[in-house]
Order: structure tokens, then sequence, then C-alpha cells
């Protein structure tokens, strides 16, 4: 058996786990016993509803059901976003270490939510995420256009765009947050990046958007794998290089924005993932891709999992948790010396 199908099973069984560890443990110490009973009751009464049924579960069942479904759910769709995100990129750039915080995302998002705070006011957290996703999504189209009308088509280029206009963004949401206090307070934990606080409404918005830019990826990854021959090769064997491309960044654009509009702005997911799982699969992006898919939703949530469990009564941000392996790994990769 190709041990790339044992990886894939390896990988779906340990999200299915991470998804378990996540609805039994949190910043709240529940009884083991009590708590797969809840968790099984939590589940029904998430996806049921009912303010009745809701009035007469147990105090964990609605714990579970109101704040740990609609967290691990998203936790499961984001994580899987930015991998699958961050190993369509390189595989775009042919660049191990490129990242999706490159295309300017991240920033754009926090800059077009700092600004709706400060003309609005306070939001909701719904209004947050369609702010913070029209502003990834306007970033990404200004970057591609400039980059395609000034720059070229090399992917090179667009992240070197979007490198460009995220210092602008990130310039420009320093100055509205210094200049006024409740963007201060309301952005200072949305950019450090977590999955709390959303609920199963957010979930459905931004579900379709993420599995429809998953199920692209998937797509596309034989064409990745020819363009990772090189240009000539690829347009040889009938590939159309520029669209190929475009339509990649788009995806890869539709991901990262969603994922950063249900959570912030969360790093090294897409960077550590890819080229981690590459030393396993190879360079088939029809094996990349899926398994980075997994193993992003996967490590955020066990990272999520970590930061209730070691702050308790409180919890740390999955962004700040994910710094701490993100950033070693990262120091790691530029002493064995990858190069851009």
């Amino acid at each position: 058996m190709d041990k790339r199908v044992g990886l894939v099973a390896f990988l779906a069984a340990s999200t299915v786990c991470a998804a378990l560890v996540s609805l039994l443990f949190g910043a709240r110490e529940m009884g083991f016993g009590a708590t797969l009973g809840a968790v099984r009751d939590g589940i029904v009464l998430a996806f049921s509803g009912g303010a009745e049924r809701l009035e007469a579960s147990s105090d964990e069942a609605k714990i579970i059901a109101q704040l740990r479904v609609p967290r691990t759910l998203l936790g499961l769709l984001v994580g899987a976003a930015l991998g699958t995100a961050g190993a369509l990129l390189q595989g775009h750039t042919r660049n191990p270490l490129a990242d999706t915080n490159l295309l300017g995302v991240g920033p754009g998002a926090a800059l077009a939510v700092a600004a709706a705070i400060s003309f609005h006011g306070s939001m909701t957290v719904l209004g947050t995420v369609g702010v913070g996703f029209l502003g990834a999504i306007l970033a990404v189209a200004l970057v591609f256009t400039l980059s395609m009308r000034s720059l070229g088509s090399s992917p090179i280029m667009v992240v070197l765009g979007g490198s460009a206009l995220g210092a602008v963004c990130s310039a420009l949401t320093s100055g509205i947050v210094l200049t006024n206090t409740q963007s201060l307070n309301e952005m200072r934990f949305w950019t450090a990046g977590a999955i709390a606080g959303r609920d199963m409404q957010v979930v459905a918005v931004l579900a379709p958007v993420i599995l429809l830019g998953l199920v692209g990826a998937f797509a596309m990854a034989n064409r990745v794998n020819l363009l990772n021959l090189g240009d000539d090769v690829a347009s040889a064997l009938g590939v159309s290089v520029p669209l190929s491309r475009a339509v990649g960044i788009v995806l890869v654009a539709l991901l990262t924005g969603a994922a950063v509009a249900g959570a912030g702005p969360i790093g090294f997911v897409g960077l550590v993932v890819p080229h981690l799982l590459r030393a396993f699969t190879g360079p088939d992006y029809r094996w990349v891709l899926p398994c980075s898919a997994l193993a992003g939703a996967t490590l955020l949530l066990l990272a999520d999992v970590i930061g209730r469990v070691i702050a308790r009564p409180g919890e740390l941000q999955v962004g700040i948790t994910l710094a701490f392996v993100g950033a070693p790994f990262a120091l790691y990769l530029l002493r064995k010396g990858a190069k851009l």
C-alpha cells in the first residue's frame, strides 16, 4: 500500500481526535464521564436548537452546544483553509517559504475592521466577519490587479506587491487604532487571532466559502504539478500558465480571506504545515493539498486546546499559541539554509 494513503488515514484520524479533544477540554473543568454525555447532547443541541430544548439541557451540554461546537467547527474550517492556501501558494510560487500573509490579506482585513469600528462604532461578531472578509478580498484584488498590470504575471511579483500593500495597510491600521480608543479595545483581541466567541451563524456563513475554495484547490492539484515543471514545459503540455496562476491566486485569496475574517490574522499554519508534509508526501500536490488541509485543521485545534488548558481559568488566543510553535520552526528552516 502506498505510504501516502496511510498518511492520509492517519491525518484524518488525527483530525477527528483533535475535534473530540476540542469538545472535551476547555477553560472550564468538567468531570470526564459527565463530559462524554454532554458532548453527545451538546452536538445534538447545537444543530437542532430550540429554546425549550436548550432550557432543559444541562449546563455542560449548553457550554458544548453554544461555545465548543461552533469553536471546533470554525477551527476545522480555518485550519484546513490556511493549510491548503499555504500549500497552494508555495506551489504556485515554487517557494517553500511562501506564506499567505505575504498577500496582504491579514493587513487588508485588519484595516477594514479598524476603519469600520472607527466610523460605525461597536460591531457584532458577524459584522466583523463580513467587513474583514470584504477587506481581505479587496486587498488581494488590488494586489493582483497592480501586479498583473505593472509587474507581470509572475507569482513572485504578486507576493512582493502584497508585502508592500500589507505594510501600508498595517501603518494605516496603527494610525486608526492609536487615535480611537474603541478601535484599540476591540482590535487588540481580533489581531491576536482567535476562534473563541463565534457562534453557529458565523460558521454557516464561512463554511460554503471555505468548502468552495477547498474543492477548487484540490481540483487544481495536477495543474500545480505541471507548473512546477517550469512555464515552458507546462505550456507545451497545454496548460494556460497565466490563467492557472490567476485562478490559483484567487483561490488562495478566497481561503485566506475567509479564514482571516473568521479568526483574525493567524500565522504560521500556511508556512509550517505544507513544508513539513512534503517530507512525507513528496512534491505531488495531489497529496500535499489534502494532507495540508487535514494537518492544518488538526494543528489549529490542538493549539487552541493548549491555549485553553494552560491558562485556566482564562485562555490564550490560538494565534499566540501557534506563534510559539511556528516561530522556532521558521528559525529552524533558516538554519537549515532554506532560501527565498
